[in-house]
């Protein structure tokens, strides 16, 4: 066990413990119950990537019956959680579980990696056929209608950026790139016709007009921009980001948490969280392509797919490139679910690295 400890990757166990760091300082300054509730988090999901990564994960490549349960099972709650939720910020896909409360898409997110990483393991040389498309599309189809009945258009559109990272994955194609872009066009029309909530539709426009209501719809946006801007190289310090303490930074310790470190902790401070994510995704990315077969390899290639997604959403409207979509920063914002969900991938990919030098 020991043996096996020793040869886990430093190198990313390192930089989760930079993006911790930032993100445990962050959260203190905005208030110590943010603060102490993270930390229960995240001494949680380091154990689990240290310790769960000497579980013999491969099982799990063999196990339809696992993948399958793990897949309708999260769908269900995702389902039921309509009905027994209330509404948090907007959505009501949440569950309360001992006084925490859990956001089931994100187990989703974590099966239908498993779920693709095996069905793509076992189709690949047949990738580009349109029956392998269709099918992964209904993989990814079955659990995004009832989370758009939250209504969150975030978690559905990442669980739609994870299908499109696999089906690219696989091997880059013009027609299955064009399939996937098909797809995307007509889901956007689907939700906006049907499923998009007036200030969830107000955000998007509003991406498109940020100077329109700067009170209202672009309020968030600007504020982030404000507090983005104000940081300067070295930032205002520790509890003196005027955004943030004021209040007048929505979402601080969620959505834009980036803007928030960047305001105490300057230009410096976010360049250091950005390099410490892509040492994270640059470290899963070069396991997986040692990794021994196959289905191991997707595991790690599409987790890669779905770290980057929620950076670039999360990062890219707290900077004002992208819509706000109420996404989560992997491993510094605040809450359990996203960071519970990132662990267990980790766990498997230390273990698939143990594997490869094994």
């Amino acid at each position: 066990m020991i043996r096996r400890i020793r040869n886990l990757d430093f190198l990313l166990l390192g930089a989760l413990a930079v993006l911790a760091l930032f993100s445990l300082l962050s959260l203190a300054s905005s208030g110590m119950d943010f603060f102490w509730r993270q930390l229960l988090w995240y001494v949680f999901g380091f154990g689990l990537i240290i310790f769960g990564s000497i579980f013999d994960w491969r099982w799990i490549g063999t196990q339809i019956w696992f993948r399958g349960a793990l897949y309708w099972g999260s769908t269900f709650l995702v389902f039921i959680s309509n009905f027994l939720s209330g509404t948090v910020r907007g959505t009501k896909g949440w569950i309360s579980i001992a006084g925490f409360q859990f956001e089931p898409a994100e187990l989703v997110k974590l099966s239908l990696i498993l779920v693709l990483s095996s069905y793509f393991a076992r189709k690949h040389i047949h990738a580009w056929q349109a029956r392998t498309l269709f099918i992964s599309f209904v993989f990814m189809l079955i659990p995004t209608v009832p989370i758009l009945l939250h209504p969150d258009f975030g978690s559905a559109a990442m669980v739609m950026a994870i299908w499109f990272g696999f089906i690219m994955l696989s091997g880059v194609h013009i027609k299955r790139f064009l399939f996937g872009v098909c797809c995307f066009i007509v889901a956007f029309v689907m939700m906006w016709a049907f499923a998009l909530k007036p200030y969830q539709k107000d955000r998007i426009t509003g991406f498109f007009t940020p100077n329109k209501d700067p009170l209202g719809v672009n309020y968030n946006v600007i504020q982030s921009k404000i507090a983005i801007g104000s940081g300067g190289i070295l930032g205002k310090g520790f509890g003196m980001g005027t955004q943030v303490q004021f209040k007048f930074l929505p979402e601080a310790q969620t959505d834009f948490i980036f803007a928030a470190i960047v305001e105490e902790w300057g230009l410096v401070g976010g360049l250091a969280v950005v390099l410490a994510f892509f040492s994270v995704v640059y470290r899963v990315i070069m396991i997986g392509l040692r990794a021994k077969d196959n289905y191991f390899r997707f595991i790690c290639l599409g987790s890669g797919v779905y770290f980057l997604a929620h950076f670039t959403v999360n990062v890219g409207s707290a900077m004002g490139l992208l819509p706000v979509a109420g996404i989560t920063f992997p491993f510094v914002s605040y809450g359990g679910s996203n960071l519970l969900t990132s662990s267990v991938l980790l766990s498997i990919i230390q273990h698939i690295k143990l594997e490869s030098s094994a």
